[in-house]
């Protein structure tokens, strides 16, 4: 007889009905697309409807509601207690807040946590096609298993940080020569500037996928080797990621008294949500952003001192937010300066040393210009954006092109824009998320920019010398700080 059909093959990406997709330690799980918690609390009468402006009303610290995929959630009393940081949520009252929670969170928050606050539902919440397709690539992403760590890779990558960091301790314990001492400067350099990817990823939970487990590693052994705090880190760079180039709301552009990449910052003083204080356009700033075009690169040189002293501030000074493990990264952090001071007293002269020093840190400024680059040329805004999560990410960054052999100069965040609408993608999948957003930005018309290094440089430069000649036409205002004539003329003042 015959022998029966076989049944045709299953697609391992399809999922059943009423269901989605979500990352639990970089794995691909299917969670029902609404939990639970939250159909029978809607079927027992216990949730209201509201509309747009009334849940809008809901956006300040004391008082926050985020919108997640039309529900409305009541977040008030968790918002001291967000690993994350009041700051991020904050920035998100009021607002639906999906892209975010999807993005920075695995699914056991949509399963187990976000549900308890759930008060009601938007009647007039409604999804762009735009979003759709976003939200369709990240399914796809998921459902292809592109969220999952490639621990080849980071084997790899510890092998190569090895390989530098070896050698360089040897040029100066082992060889008397200046050359070499200063060739070791160098590769020093290089290795903090290559271990900063790694801390990177740690700080973004994108290799074990654990937060617990990537901010346990990370402040051990990237406070140790780096001596920059990864919970000063990850309070800050989160932020930036939610706020990405506000003026008022994201740190990574708020450089007062010594650069300022846009003019908005001169129209009046701006009170930075978070650093908790005002930033004024004074004698000292007007001084060093109108030689900012000259100063940039010398600063960036420098740059990563300004950083030890944000971990120190953070873990010692700053009382507003949590640290979890604070004790084992100021232990990290004191290593780190026993093992570099030790390192260098192996030189000869204080001579070499302050050279040794200053060369290391100097040229692993490479790592503070390539972070900013990708911001400082891109569009900035005032306040919180009007924009959706993806037009907001797209008009606020900038992608570096580069060939493949080339990737590992610049740790793979070359593709700036995919890791912001994308942070928990691991950074080798981050090519392979950029051709779906190409395509995504051509569909829609959406702005997308990329440039080459160099290319990206020269355009920083030129808006640097602009800003700083619009620096020098800046008058003395009544407050004793220096105004833009368009604020003034704005204002009816003067």
């Amino acid at each position: 007889g015959r022998a029966a059909a076989r049944p045709p093959r299953r697609d391992p990406r399809e999922k059943p009905d009423g269901t989605v997709w979500r990352e639990t330690g970089g794995e691909p799980v299917v969670s029902p697309a609404e939990a639970a918690v939250i159909k029978k609390k809607r079927d027992a009468g216990e949730a209201r409807k509201f509309t747009w402006d009334e849940v809008k009303k809901h956006n300040k610290r004391d008082d926050v509601w985020l919108v997640v995929e039309g529900k409305a959630f009541d977040v008030t009393s968790f918002v001291e207690r967000h690993p994350g940081g009041w700051r991020p949520i904050v920035a998100m009252a009021g607002r639906d807040s999906t892209e975010v929670m999807n993005e920075f969170h695995p699914a056991a928050v949509f399963d187990k946590y976000l549900p308890a606050y759930y008060v009601g539902d938007v009647v007039d919440y409604e999804v762009s096609e735009i979003i759709k397709d976003y939200r369709n690539i990240r399914q796809d992403l998921l459902a292809r298993g592109l969220f999952r760590t490639d621990k080849a890779y980071y084997y790899a990558k510890v092998a190569w940080l090895a390989s530098i960091l070896l050698p360089t301790l040897y040029g100066v314990i082992a060889c008397s020569s200046t050359t070499a001492h200063m060739i070791s400067a160098c590769g020093m350099a290089l290795f903090w500037q290559q271990l900063a990817f790694v801390g990177h990823d740690l700080g973004h939970s994108a290799i074990s996928h654990s937060r617990d487990i990537d901010y346990f590693w990370g402040g051990l052994i990237g406070n140790f080797l780096g001596g920059i705090g990864l919970s000063w880190w990850k309070n800050s760079h989160e932020t930036h990621h939610v706020t990405c180039n506000s003026i008022e709301m994201d740190p990574d552009i708020q450089h007062l008294p010594f650069l300022a990449i846009t003019s908005k910052i001169f129209n009046a003083p701006f009170f930075s949500t978070y650093h908790l204080k005002e930033f004024k356009t004074d004698a000292f700033a007007r001084f060093f952003v109108s030689f900012q075009h000259y100063l940039f690169y010398p600063i960036m040189s420098v740059a990563r001192f300004n950083l030890y002293v944000q971990s120190w501030i953070m873990l010692l000074v700053r009382r507003d937010e949590p640290v979890p493990y604070k004790l084992i990264e100021i232990c990290s952090l004191l290593g780190f300066w026993l093992w570099l001071g030790t390192l260098m007293s192996f030189l000869p002269t204080w001579g070499e040393r302050l050279a040794y020093f200053y060369i290391s840190h100097g040229l692993a400024g490479i790592l503070h210009i390539q972070i900013t680059l990708s911001h400082f040329i891109s569009e900035t805004f005032n306040g919180r954006s009007d924009e959706t999560w993806i037009k907001h990410q797209m008009m606020t960054t900038t992608d570096i092109t580069c060939a493949h052999w080339l990737d590992w100069f610049h740790g793979g965040l070359q593709f700036q824009l995919e890791h912001h609408l994308f942070p928990r993608l691991p950074r080798h999948n981050l090519r392979i998320a950029r051709d779906q957003i190409i395509k995504l930005a051509a569909k829609h018309e959406l702005p997308y920019y990329e440039m080459s290094f160099f290319a990206a440089n020269k355009k920083l430069c030129g808006i640097l010398h602009e800003t700083a000649m619009d620096a020098r036409k800046l008058k003395k205002g009544d407050a004793g700080f220096y105004e833009s004539p368009i604020w003034e003329g704005m204002n009816a003042r003067g």
